[in-house]
């Protein structure tokens, strides 16, 4: 025995307006009663990523995410051969603007002689969604694309030989599916578990609000930025990076100079470079660049040296005042007293 069409809608009623599986007669289990939850499939390679953009009005030509198909050019359908003659028409095209979007969007059927879709809305004859009055509707599947004439009757006093059925509309043509998706990322882009930013010489800023925190929730490590000396970014305060010529994290605390961060306790911290003199050089070069220069002791001959007065420091070179120091001078440079890191 065949399904009744009253089960039928009761399926439907049930699956569209209470999102409910049908588990019994309506009689037996009405649609709030139906406790087996059925919603509909939202398919996410489906979505129209850029719906928003679609205009109120249809626009008279295609642009941008909507490609429109006027009566001056209508799209030509094929016959559905599975379906009984002429009753059902196919434009092979999807996703078809509906009018909900706007009532100008609504297709517009004509039936006009075949590869002449120019004069189809001239020449030809349009039928109308709500029929003649003789069960001859029509139904469009806006999704799907396909023309079908519902009614009992196909379009009263229409003689379909050599003719075909033409669609004017507009379809969306725009990124589907979730994949597709359009992110607002400026210079950003992901490459497989990378952040990367396209811009050449670009800052990368992730900003919190208030008194928010940066928090890496893992039980591993933070890799800070490394490179040569040569390669260090435009000093700010508060840079933190490895030197990898040096060997030593450094920071820029002032925004104009770079200190290192020395990883060793206090007692270990002093380094001595001994030098000695010939009666002519000035500038000696020491083993490690100091993060400060009131780190830095000078002895000639055991006698301690003023810093400025009678020597200055430039990265790893200090440089003594006035004349040389003498031939066979005893020359001690110590490194590492007031270090505070």
């Amino acid at each position: 025995m065949a399904i009744t069409d009253a089960k039928k809608v009761d399926y439907l009623w049930k699956k569209l307006g209470y999102g409910a599986t049908k588990t019994d007669t309506n009689a037996n289990k009405a649609a709030p009663n139906e406790a087996i939850a059925s919603p509909l499939l939202l398919r996410g390679d489906k979505t129209w990523n850029e719906a928003n953009n679609i205009p109120g009005v249809m626009p008279g030509s295609s642009a941008g995410i909507v490609t429109v198909y006027p009566t001056s050019a209508p799209d030509e359908t094929t016959m559905d051969n599975t379906a009984t003659t002429n009753r059902t028409w196919k434009t092979g095209l999807t996703d078809w603007v509906p009018p909900e979007f706007g009532s100008t969007y609504g297709a517009k059927i004509y039936i006009h002689t075949s590869g002449d879709a120019g004069n189809a809305a001239g020449s030809g004859t349009r039928v109308f969604a709500a029929g003649s009055g003789n069960n001859d509707e029509y139904f469009f599947d806006y999704q799907s694309g396909v023309v079908h004439f519902i009614g009992t009757n196909l379009p009263n006093g229409v003689n379909f030989s050599g003719k075909s059925v033409y669609v004017s509309g507009a379809r969306y043509t725009g990124p589907t599916g979730i994949q597709n998706v359009a992110i607002e990322k400026g210079n950003f882009e992901f490459n497989t578990n990378t952040l990367q930013n396209t811009a050449t010489n670009a800052d990368m800023t992730f900003a919190t609000q208030g008194t928010g925190k940066y928090i890496f929730s893992a039980n591993s490590g933070v890799v800070v930025p490394t490179g040569t000396t040569a390669e260090r970014p435009t000093a700010e305060e508060g840079v933190l990076r490895f030197n990898t010529q040096t060997g030593k994290y450094e920071v820029s605390e002032d925004g104009s100079t770079w200190s290192n961060l020395r990883t060793e306790t206090v007692a270990g911290a002093i380094t001595k470079d001994i030098f000695t003199g010939d009666g002519s050089t000035t500038s000696f070069t020491m083993s490690e660049e100091p993060n400060d220069p009131r780190n830095v002791i000078l002895y000639i001959d055991g006698v301690m040296q003023e810093p400025t007065t009678n020597y200055t420091m430039s990265g790893t070179t200090v440089t003594t005042a006035g004349e040389a120091a003498h031939a066979g001078a005893r020359i001690v440079v110590m490194l590492g007293f007031a270090d505070s890191y």
